[in-house]
Parts: structure tokens; sequence; C-alpha cells
């Protein structure tokens, strides 16, 4: 009988231990309140752990209450090729609260930049940080193998805007006459940025 108990109580473990990692990898909602409106993105920490632990690390340290979106990229403004279209966002800074983290690219996610994807921007590979983009339509310039970065390693998809795709489309059609610091950027920073109020993770049922 004692050895039964113990079978059942060794499933019984085995079983919430299984649903709880379950729980801790599965998707995770953040709120983003901005003077434009708010957005909703989801993260698959299951696919991109580093860039989602990234992130949230961001979060919930409330490093991005009172960031901005500072910057849109569309195809007449965009001096890069392929073209994109895009709004970006995050703390707008030379010297990041955290160091830069490892590249999770497309190739090993299994992420797509689609209509919606959240996704780190960065100089060279391993540069990734505190700055982050939205898609405004399928980008596939910015997958793993495309040229948009002359690396060909493509950007950190983590997530995808799951409602308040209005707010972003708002940001994207901003007018955009800001001081640029190179010509590369010329006619993509905006004219007034827009605010992001907080923050902060959704409490969901997974």
């Amino acid at each position: 009988m004692q050895n039964v108990l113990k079978r059942i109580l060794t499933v019984l473990l085995m079983s919430l231990s299984l649903a709880a990692a379950n729980a801790a990898d599965g998707p995770v909602q953040v709120h983003m309140q901005t003077t434009a409106g708010a957005i909703v993105v989801e993260l698959y920490p299951d696919k991109a752990p580093q860039t989602v632990a990234n992130f949230l690390r961001y979060v919930d340290g409330g490093h991005y209450n009172g960031a901005s979106f500072y910057r849109t990229v569309t195809f007449e403004n965009d001096n890069g090729k392929p073209w994109i279209e895009v709004v970006q966002g995050g703390l707008d800074t030379s010297s990041p609260p955290f160091a830069p983290i490892a590249h999770e690219s497309t190739a090993k996610t299994g992420l797509r930049h689609e209509n919606g994807t959240i996704s780190m921007g960065r100089d060279g590979v391993g540069t990734a940080s505190s700055e982050f983009f939205i898609c405004v339509g399928p980008q596939p310039a910015l997958n793993h193998g495309a040229m948009r970065n002359e690396d060909g390693q493509g950007f950190s998809a983590f997530g995808k805007v799951i409602a308040g795709m209005d707010t972003v489309r708002r940001i994207h059609g901003s007018e955009a006459d800001g001081e640029a610091e190179s010509d590369y950027f010329a006619g993509q920073i905006l004219s007034e940025p827009v605010s992001i109020i907080s923050v902060r993770r959704v409490a969901t049922d997974n």
C-alpha cells in the first residue's frame, strides 16, 4: 500500500512540476500604454528565451516607463535596402542599464517578422539591449538570411502584437521631421516622440 501511495505521489509531483515548467515557458503578455493608445504584445519565452528575459527585465524594473517610440520607417523615408516598415522605441540611449544579449536569430527560434512582430534593434550581432521595433506588415528582409543587415543574421523576433495595431499604425503615420544623428535616420525621427507611459505584464490564465 505504501509503495502504491509513493508511486501516486511521485506521479503527482512530476505532473505538477511539468505543469509549472509549461506555465513558466508559456506566452507572456505585456501591456504598453502610450500617448497614442494601448498596445498588447505576446512574448514567446519557449522560442526566444534570452530575448524575452531581457525585455522583461526592462519591463519588471520599470525602465520602459517614460521611454518612447521615436522612429518610424516607411517605404517613403527608408534609407536602407531592402525597404522595411517598422516603428522603433525604447530608451534611446547609448548607455542602457543592462549589458547586451546574445543574438537569437529567426533560424534558431522559428519566429518570423510578420505584421505586428516585436523584435530587437541592433547594430552588430550580440549588441541588442533596450531598443525594440514593431513590424507594420510582413518584413521578410529582417529574417535570418535576408540582407537588411549586411551580416545576414537578421534580427531577434520574440513576440507579436495581439491588440493595438491601430496604435502602432497611428505611430507609424506620425510626422517624422525630427533631428537625426546621421543621414541613415534622416526623415525617420518623430517630430514629437510618442511617450510610453507604462509597460507591465498582464495576468493570464496560462
